[in-house]
């Protein structure tokens, strides 16, 4: 069964909405045979990452950037997964009060 790893930095209530507005999404009813796995960005490991199949990634843009914490488990997982994740389907959120690019583009 394919497995869909949803890693997050929920530090506030809009941050939090939107993190249970994609996990709902991603567990809704009319979507079959899909695992979904939910891990704090602090708590992901390559493991988690190696195990997947896709990913939805989640943070607050902080200073025109994404959190630190997203940023750590990149750095973590980063030569442990490079090779074995190439090409495999993403997608992100982004919460931001202004303007979120250098966080997208990040």
């Amino acid at each position: 069964m394919p497995t869909l790893l949803i890693i997050h930095h929920t530090p506030s209530p809009n941050c939090q909405e939107l993190f249970e507005a994609v996990v709902s999404g991603a567990t809704a009813p009319e979507i079959e045979g899909v695992r979904v796995v939910r891990r704090a960005a602090l708590a992901a490991t390559a493991s988690d990452v190696l195990a997947a199949d896709g990913y939805l990634l989640g943070t607050p843009a902080n200073l025109g950037y994404m959190s630190g914490a997203l940023k750590h488990f990149f750095d973590q997982i980063y030569y442990p997964c490079l090779d074995d994740t190439r090409g495999r389907p993403f997608g992100y959120w982004v919460h931001g009060g202004n303007d979120v690019t250098g966080a997208v583009r990040a």
